[in-house]
């Protein structure tokens, strides 16, 4: 029976969706919307006012639509999920009680308190003043985060005074983030190597697909201000004996315990960012939806059929589906849901940006691209068909994707293929999974 599907979004992440849905043995019509050149490979792309929930549920109640995944942060925390689950429409992700995990930051704080889950200690502050008069005693470095959603720019580790006050100022005075600014935490700033874990659940059950790590600052060495993510790499070497078990018991666990206990009815994907500290695992902050550019490189490292997975937790049936599948004797210890993942490769994602970014950047330049091939992709991002060419539409241009048996390996397909690809002022960090690829050489 054919299974419509409409993946809501324009972005890497949904490119990366469509692109994992279009391999399910099942029978799809797929769809997206407002998509991209990419996504119009493979689904078609239908021009939807993706801010507006009833014209996304009545096109999807005219079109009988069977399961809708939403990519963005933006029409989660506006309420999309409810609007068409109340149209009795599945739909892979978070109401808008479940969203406000990424939508306000401070009440991320909070229900983490509530749960005991470890995280750096806090301030909140919806002054310019207040905070400026805080950070005058205050320890350095630490962590300035706009307490909205702010596409991951919102977020500024200050090693100095001056650095704080700039970025406050940017919250505040200039505005930058719009209402998503005017609310600020200040947190202690956490050392060690950061993880990202996409944990799909249905409010009960859960499953955790393969660790990956992002690259947030757009120079190299990780100088500069933060960015949507330059790069991401996934494996399984990410995470070694014992973490899965620490992460389930001091965070998912506790998390989803609130988050019922709250009566809230948590059906996607709950994005954990960590950092491993010399005192175990804290978590940076929460995500209500797949990361990106992390979904670009954990979806291709799938054992499973996606698209029957995202509507076992639409359907709130994760649980029997998981029992469907055999364990991975090759996965990390007390790695529930393992045998969704496929433990035997590594993919990374280069991303191409435009110059300036994440600053202001030009638009509309053209863009060749080389083929892609089984083990080497492009996905799209920031593009656009013009005058029927593709150009550049957006900060974050498109990512290289390139997977292996072998860290080194995915690594050299994933620059190869971005060094043969070509718009005017594109950058790109040459040092993605670097310091990884150190970590493991040095044993």
């Amino acid at each position: 029976m054919n299974e419509k599907v409409l993946v809501v979004g324009s972005g890497g992440r949904e490119h990366a969706i469509i692109r994992q849905l279009s391999i399910s043995p099942a029978e799809l019509s797929l769809y997206c919307t407002p998509g991209n050149p990419g996504t119009s490979e493979l689904a078609t792309n239908i021009s939807l006012d993706t801010g507006t929930n009833d014209e996304i549920v009545k096109f999807c109640v005219d079109n009988n639509i069977d399961l809708v995944i939403i990519g963005p942060e933006d029409p989660l925390i506006n309420g999309m999920s409810d609007a068409l689950r109340n149209a009795g429409i599945l739909v892979f992700g978070p109401g808008e009680a479940g969203a406000r995990l990424e939508g306000d930051k401070e009440y991320a704080k909070e229900l983490m308190k509530a749960a005991n889950v470890p995280t750096a200690s806090y301030k909140p502050f919806s002054s310019y003043n207040d905070a400026v008069n805080y950070i005058e005693s205050a320890d350095f470095p630490l962590v300035v985060k706009a307490c909205g959603a702010a596409q991951g720019k919102g977020v500024a580790v200050c090693e100095t005074k001056s650095e704080a006050e700039e970025h406050l100022s940017i919250c505040f005075n200039d505005n930058q983030f719009g209402d998503a600014g005017q609310q600020i935490i200040i947190e202690d700033c956490l050392v060690g190597p950061e993880l990202s874990v996409l944990v799909i659940t249905d409010g009960d059950s859960y499953a955790l697909l393969a660790p990956s790590r992002d690259h947030k600052r757009v120079g190299e060495a990780d100088t500069g201000p933060n960015t949507g993510g330059m790069g991401a790499f996934a494996t399984g070497e990410l995470v070694p004996d014992g973490l899965g078990k620490v992460i389930c018991d001091q965070v998912v666990d506790p998390v989803l315990a609130e988050l019922k206990k709250r009566n809230i009815d948590y059906r996607g994907v709950l994005y954990v960012g960590l950092m491993l500290t010399e005192d175990g695992p804290q978590v940076l902050e929460f995500n209500t939806r797949f990361g990106d550019p992390e979904t670009q490189v954990v979806l291709p490292l799938l054992n499973c059929d996606f698209f029957e997975l995202t509507r076992s937790v639409a359907q709130h049936g994760l649980a029997k589906y998981l029992g469907q599948i055999s364990d991975s004797n090759a996965a990390p210890l007390n790695w529930p849901g393992n045998g969704i993942t496929f433990w035997g490769k590594t993919a990374m994602v280069v991303v191409g940006t435009a110059a300036g970014y994440p600053g202001s950047y030009p638009k509309g330049d053209k863009i060749d691209l080389p083929d892609d091939s089984e083990f080497a992709w492009i996905v799209h991002a920031g593009t656009k068909m013009e005058n029927e060419k593709l150009v550049t539409s957006g900060g974050r241009v498109l990512g290289a994707v390139g997977i292996a048996d072998e860290f080194t390996t995915a690594s050299e397909k994933a620059y190869a293929l971005i060094s043969e690809t070509n718009f005017k002022g594109m950058n790109y960090r040459s040092d993605i999974g670097a310091g990884f690829n150190k970590e493991n050489d040095d044993g």
